[in-house]
């Protein structure tokens, strides 16, 4: 009975996600940009490392010696319908006078990147800024009024500093307030840090109304922060000036037998994506936990669906070349140009049918 209840409603949220679909409060869309498979296209990178000076050198693989370059050639094609081709002097048109903030981790950096790339190649004679101040980079288009945020957020709910140490707060968003003031698009992500323990976590404890306790199960923790930051967007945004989309989950790739292959113990030397259209391995749970969250909100959110065409791109990852020592093998993190920027398509399709 329990697994009728979850396939119910997984069917139920993959009615509701996209095209121009609402997860919640919104009306039914017959398209489907998120099922479909991966294609060769030589027309493709939509743009080059060398021609976004400001690209975070972890994000720049072939600067950092990756030999391959296919990886670079894939497109998107959804089964049911063709993907708008990305244009970014028409983007840069469309958010004239408005800006777009992405609150997250490290993959929302990662799509952050992407975009402002896509949209200085657009229009490289364009004069931009860059500045960052504390978590707060904001990078600024003048000719067009339109500026493209990121607000580094983990969690999304607050880490604040105790007597007794750093405390992770899953009822708490203060940052909500600079999200409210300062976007007109946002888009929001986190699960990545969920699972860090030891010196990767940033916290000591964890705390829920008067309950602090050292650590709890980390699903049901995401949960709870997921809640609490679908309560702060029901109660302070306003949908009709507001626009609020979540990234998905993005998938990593650190164990070769989720994709078929045993031998893999990693990402490294993956070349080119999975064929078909679903990942062996399965639904990543965090995911489900996010729809079942999306789906029970009364505000319009739209779910970027982004995990399981990333989870087909094994070949997409830094791996041995985030960094030019080739240390380290990281299979979280997407290569630029890349699958990120595939994210960014498909949030610029989805605005565009959202103004239409």
């Amino acid at each position: 009975m329990a697994s009728f209840g979850i396939w119910l409603v997984s069917l139920l949220v993959q009615v509701l996600v996209f095209e121009q679909v609402q997860v919640s409060g919104g009306q039914e869309s017959t398209r489907d940009y998120f099922k479909g498979s991966w294609v060769y296209d030589t027309s493709y990178p939509l743009y080059n490392a060398s021609d976004c000076p400001f690209m975070e050198s972890f994000f720049d693989c072939q600067a950092n010696g990756r030999p391959d370059t296919q990886y670079l050639k894939y497109r998107w094609q959804p089964s049911s319908c063709n993907l708008t081709s990305f244009n970014g002097i028409d983007f840069l048109l469309k958010l004239s006078g408005r800006s777009i903030m992405f609150v997250g981790d490290s993959l929302s950096l990662n799509q952050w990147q992407s975009l402002t790339c896509l949209l200085h190649k657009a229009d490289p004679e364009a004069e931009y800024t860059l500045e960052r101040t504390g978590g707060l980079s904001t990078f600024t288009f003048p000719k067009y009024s339109v500026k493209v945020m990121i607000s580094r957020n983990a969690y999304l709910v607050d880490i604040v500093n105790t007597d007794i140490g750093r405390v992770l707060k899953l009822d708490s968003i203060e940052s909500g307030k600079l999200w409210k003031e300062s976007a007109d698009f946002l888009i929001f992500d986190t699960w990545h840090w969920w699972l860090h323990t030891g010196r990767k976590q940033p916290w000591n404890y964890i705390q829920e109304g008067n309950t602090t306790v050292k650590d709890m199960d980390r699903m049901v923790a995401y949960e709870k922060a997921l809640r609490t930051w679908a309560n702060w967007v029901d109660t302070n945004i306003d949908s009709s000036k507001t626009k609020v989309f979540f990234q998905g989950v993005s998938p990593d790739h650190s164990n070769g037998e989720d994709w078929g292959e045993p031998s893999a113990n990693s990402c490294e030397g993956q070349s080119q994506p999975l064929h078909g259209t679903s990942y062996p391995g399965g639904p990543v749970p965090a995911e489900e936990v996010l729809e079942k969250v999306l789906g029970s909100m009364s505000n319009p959110v739209y779910l970027l669906d982004v995990t399981t065409l990333s989870q087909l791109r094994i070949d997409g990852h830094p791996s041995l070349y985030g960094r030019r020592d080739h240390k380290g093998d990281d299979c979280t993190h997407w290569c630029l140009p890349g699958v990120p920027d595939t994210w960014n398509e498909l949030l610029y399709a989805t605005i565009l049918d959202q103004s239409s």
